[in-house]
């Protein structure tokens, strides 16, 4: 195994070696711009009694909570992202929710795992990120490696069961000039969030300033740039502070899951190698 802890030296390296580095918890930081053309998930783990409702949740409001995993009832393996990726291990950072209530984050959550657990992948904005890199738009949070900033919003979600609360938004400083070209690009990936939900004016969405943000670390906007949000698959830890489970286990927002799905396809399965 690679020895590592530094982000830069990560991006370097193939998604083999990122999810072993992780696994062995040799890093637990962001995963933005990591493992280039490999879709990254959001993950919830919920009891099986819930599962039914938060998959109706899923499906009632996609551009936020875009399904692309869902695990067999006590089984940590995800099969249909990766060859061996273990649910338990594999995230940087997950955050652990009792009742409701965020109560700790941790890099392994093998002694939280429980034979009545499900868990569910979501498709990440930091899919589309190399598209856009690609395509010469500069991405502050990943030049200057911090999360990037995300908060609650007013638009609402469609409820299911005990899940409801507004939309989370992700935002990124966006030049004028380059919105109409990052709305075409992102849009390709619809299960990656797609084009944006906003762009301009934070206040009408309900954001009061962009220097606080709820997840995440505050940026700055240039001035020849705008403010530009989309959807996010944190959108299910704020629904699950209504739903208040006994457990759910998250992963810390910024710290994805980085699956063996090539992130191009239009429907994200999963397809071993030849041979």
């Amino acid at each position: 195994m690679t020895f590592v802890q530094n982000y830069s030296e990560l991006r370097n390296l193939p998604t083999a070696s990122v999810r072993e580095i992780v696994r062995a918890g040799h890093y637990t930081g962001h995963t933005a711009g990591l493992a280039p053309g490999r879709l990254q998930a959001n993950i919830v783990i919920l009891p099986e009694t819930y599962a039914v409702d938060f998959m109706r949740f899923c499906q009632r409001n996609a551009k936020a909570c875009p399904l692309v995993g869902v695990s067999d009832r006590a089984s940590p393996m995800m099969h249909t992202l990766g060859a061996d990726i273990d649910i338990r291990t594999d995230v940087p950072s997950y955050r652990i929710y009792l009742d409701g209530e965020a109560r700790e984050d941790v890099s392994d959550i093998r002694s939280h795992w429980r034979d009545d657990l499900v868990a569910f992948a979501l498709g990440c904005s930091f899919t589309f990120e190399r598209a856009l890199l690609a395509d010469g738009i500069s991405l502050r949070h990943i030049e200057q490696n911090f999360t990037v900033p995300m908060y609650r919003t007013t638009i609402p979600t469609e409820p299911a069961g005990p899940f409801s609360g507004g939309v989370v938004v992700s935002m990124r400083p966006i030049k004028e000039s380059d919105v109409e070209r990052v709305t075409a690009i992102s849009s390709r990936y619809p299960f990656a969030h797609g084009g944006p939900l906003h762009v301009g004016k934070p206040g009408a969405i309900g954001i009061e300033t962009l220097d606080r943000p709820d997840w995440g670390d505050a940026c700055s906007i240039g001035a020849d740039e705008v403010p530009v949000f989309w959807a996010c698959g944190v959108t299910p830890q704020n629904a699950v502070l209504n739903a208040r489970p006994d457990i759910c286990i998250t992963h810390k927002p910024g710290c994805m899951l980085v699956t063996d799905v090539d992130e191009s396809q239009e429907v994200p399965v999963f397809r071993p190698a030849a041979g």
